[in-house]
């Protein structure tokens, strides 16, 4: 009898340790079932893009400061034009980039299936971009351009539309508008071209700006923030098949850019340009940091990137009264999505 009490005992004592085991499987079966939905697997690990020499781009500032773990950054290159990145984007060679509102608009327009996704640029009291005349120039108005040559970094981007529409609001035709030459020359030429008398007129932003400014000779004929005030004037841009194909990653990858453009919104100055600084020393890329010491702000008029109906509307309407884009052709929720920036509406969400 005692015997079987005892084997009685060892069965029940056996049969609470199992339990147990049970008990310790399921909570670690929980945990993992957890944190698979509190990070959902990502479909593609790896994220081409396109860099900008001397700078560093709110996609290589989200990766340092660990806000796109586990994704991987790729670099292919480096471009000195917005239109060129988004096209590349279009083509597939790279899965992010960023341009203009209005050339992203002109794109989408021609049934380019890509979707803009958080505002990356833009013009503050800081940031901007100014046209600049030799300081004995006899060029004070609008009207004054006509047949005088202007320097851009590009065509048909952001330093385009803001000179024409300059000119309109200043009461040029369109016919005497056209008398303006825009000439393609690189940003770091523009100083030198105005000074030798190639252009008029020169576009000038960031460093460039400065550094023209502290030699002397060239004074200030406006800025796009005479125009437009501060405004967000570009966003980065995803394929539409990349977001259907990747909702995870698309997700991961513009909440991390915008929580890296909100870090910059809200950093002092200082600490921005040394991790700057640090970023490009690190890269190795063989190139000029100095612009960095120049740096000032984002730009960016929204916390963290968010894109609204009046900043594209602005452009949407301007492409339509230049006769590039129908009435009611396109309205701004065709053109973009908030739908994975990390400040979104409905999300709770501050830079950590």
């Amino acid at each position: 009898m005692k015997i079987a009490i005892s084997a009685l005992r060892r069965l029940v004592a056996g049969l609470r340790a199992r339990r147990r085991q049970l008990g310790l499987a399921a909570l670690g079966l929980t945990g993992l079932v957890g944190s698979a939905m509190a990070e959902p697997q990502l479909e593609k690990a790896e994220i081409r893009y396109q860099g900008w020499a001397g700078q560093v781009s709110f996609i290589e500032l989200a990766d340092d400061l660990g806000y796109l773990a586990p994704l991987k950054l790729k670099w292919i290159g480096n471009t000195i034009s917005g239109p060129q990145d988004i096209q590349t984007v279009v083509t597939g060679d790279i899965d992010i980039g960023g341009a203009f509102y209005g050339a992203i608009i002109k794109l989408i327009a021609a049934k380019a299936p890509i979707k803009a996704v958080v505002g990356y640029y833009g013009s503050d009291d800081n940031t901007y971009n100014g046209y600049y005349v030799k300081e004995d120039s006899p060029i004070r108005t609008a009207r004054d351009l006509i047949g005088k040559k202007v320097a851009v970094n590009t065509l048909g981007a952001h330093v385009e539309f803001v000179l024409r529409e300059y000119l309109a609001r200043n009461g040029l035709t369109p016919a005497e508008a056209k008398q303006v030459t825009l000439v393609a020359i690189p940003p770091v030429t523009g100083e030198q071209a105005l000074r030798q008398g190639q252009v008029e007129v020169s576009t000038l932003s960031g460093v460039l700006r400065d550094k023209a400014l502290e030699r002397g000779g060239i004074r200030r004929l406006f800025a796009d923030t005479d125009i437009f005030g501060n405004f967000t004037g570009g966003s980065y841009v995803l394929r539409d098949k990349f977001i259907k194909d990747n909702p995870n990653t698309s997700r991961k990858l513009i909440e991390g850019i915008s929580r890296a453009i909100a870090w910059a919104q809200t950093t002092p100055t200082e600490e921005v340009r040394a991790r700057f600084e640090r970023v490009i020393a690190e890269r190795k890329r063989n190139e000029d940091a100095t612009p960095i010491k120049y740096w000032k702000s984002t730009g960016v008029a929204i916390k963290g990137g968010l894109i609204g109906d009046a900043e594209l509307q602005v452009w949407i309407d301007w492409l339509v009264k230049d006769g590039l884009l129908k009435p009611d052709q396109l309205k701004p929720s065709d053109i973009y999505t908030n739908a994975f920036n990390n400040f979104r509406p409905g999300k709770t969400a501050e830079v950590k």
